[in-house]
């Protein structure tokens, strides 16, 4: 694995189709593994930067438990309480000892592709081995060499030009080096400039992530000077290899006619969909893109089609998309897409999403505990005051309503408190949430102490829309 594509040019833009107009959302957050993941192969994806078969009643995200698919079961009840290396060569386990007796079998070896694994593990395990020196001093002498070891190897590789079983091991070392300078790593001063020269030389050998990555360079302007049709070479080279995301992105340009191109939805729907065939849990962005394609009737292309955007959300869910999970909860909560309103499996799916954070799933379940789905889950006050409290803590403007609601009406809180609930109605009347803006001009024109006296009705579930 290259390291971390977290730095915002190796991750592009996530285009969206339901943003509006012509304008680019800024870039997602970067993803960065967790310590300890093995080193890069030619074998592995790119991540989506920018972004089995659906059979019966069996589309609910799968999970590890033993409960059943997408239903939270009463025993564990969703709560806001608690929330592959190459064979060539097969590195030793990370010790000062060991890396010994590998650094001298690899100098014995002329096999550029051992050579490159063995710089790749020097330098994901350079931290872990310097560690094990008895001082802070010690330590940071021996990561310092060893970084350079392990830079030293990728940059002789990188020079070589050598090609092994199909696989242009220089290429490989180009774009290893891309990553490391584009995210200041390893000891390395961070240099667009030096890595869009490192990406675009291992492009030269049709590196398929290499092609991708050029081409967000040339998008974004980082690096080099900003071209979109060099950008649009690039995506379409990275495409016809198979690089998911590059079909992603290039789908969604052509749909939507962005970077100045011309729309032509009939094509930018075929990439589309060979991105929604090769999707993988890295980069699930083009099963929801083609799905918001086809629940809507703005494509005059294709024809609106609600079972098989579903279909494409539950893909997409299954995969780990957060957007689409959220999709599917809004879906079965409110009888949507084709879809009966089925509690369980809504509160599943806003579980999924709720666990990585999503803020409008955390408020979804807010709702669901304030009213209650029994017998599949109980109505408790408490949980549906600190959902809403954790989306509102992440700056969502209906959940900040939602808090200063509860405040207001003493529910899953100690008591009612009308200045409390002012104050979380102004956070969301700042960002002109229109119910927090009403409600504090009806509290100005009641007084508080009127407001204290009164109390607001508890809400009730209906199909017409969210209760916040």
């Amino acid at each position: 694995m290259p390291p971390p594509a977290n730095d915002a040019y190796a991750q592009g833009q996530n285009y969206s189709l339901s943003s509006s107009g012509d304008a680019l959302p800024n870039p997602e957050p970067g993803f960065l593994p967790p310590p300890g993941m093995r080193p890069w192969t030619s074998s592995s994806k790119s991540l989506p930067i920018a972004v089995g078969q659906h059979s019966g009643e069996r589309d609910t995200p799968s999970s590890g438990s033993s409960s059943a698919v997408g239903i939270a079961p009463m025993i564990n009840m969703p709560s806001a309480k608690v929330i592959g290396a190459s064979p060539l060569a097969k590195p030793p386990p990370p010790t000062l000892a060991s890396l010994e007796a590998y650094r001298a079998s690899i100098r014995r070896s002329s096999d550029p592709a051992a050579q490159l694994e063995f710089a790749k593990y020097i330098l994901e395990h350079a931290r872990g081995m310097a560690d094990q020196e008895k001082s802070g001093k010690a330590a940071a002498s021996r990561y310092e060499m060893l970084t350079s070891e392990g830079i030293k190897w990728v940059k002789k590789l990188a020079g070589g030009g050598i090609t092994v079983h199909r696989s242009n091991i220089a290429a490989e070392a180009q774009f290893f080096l891309g990553s490391v300078y584009s995210q200041g790593i390893y000891g390395v001063v961070k240099d667009d400039v030096k890595a869009f020269s490192y990406y675009q030389q291992a492009s030269k050998a049709q590196h398929a992530e290499a092609n991708y990555r050029t081409a967000v360079c040339y998008e974004m302007g980082v690096g080099t000077r900003k071209d979109v049709a060099r950008a649009l070479q690039f995506y379409r080279k990275a495409a016809a290899q198979t690089n998911v995301p590059a079909m992603y992105k290039l789908g969604v340009i052509l749909t939507k006619g962005l970077l100045g191109v011309a729309a032509t939805p009939r094509e930018g729907i075929t990439w589309l969909k060979r991105g929604a065939d090769n999707a993988t849990p890295e980069c699930p962005h083009a099963l929801h893109e083609l799905a918001l394609c086809y629940e809507s009737n703005s494509i005059s292309e294709i024809i609106p089609d609600e079972s098989y955007a579903r279909e494409l959300f539950i893909k997409a869910g299954r995969l780990g998309y957060v957007p689409s999970q959220v999709r599917l909860g809004q879906a079965y909560e409110y009888g949507t897409l084709g879809c009966a309103v089925d509690p369980r499996k809504s509160i599943g799916w806003y579980t999924r999403a709720a666990e990585k954070g999503d803020s409008d799933a955390e408020l979804a379940l807010s709702g669901w505990y304030l009213t209650g789905a029994e017998p599949f889950l109980p109505q408790n006050d408490v949980e549906a005051y600190l959902w809403a409290r954790r989306a509102a803590d992440r700056g969502l403007d209906k959940a900040e309503y939602a808090v200063g609601y509860y405040y207001e009406c003493g529910i899953g809180v100690a008591q009612p408190d009308v200045h409390e609930a002012q104050a979380w109605y102004a956070r969301a009347a700042r960002k002109n949430n229109r119910r927090a803006i009403s409600r504090l001009r009806e509290l100005k024109q009641m007084g508080i102490q009127a407001a204290a006296a009164s109390r607001m009705s508890r809400p009730r579930r209906s199909k017409e829309g969210s209760l916040f």
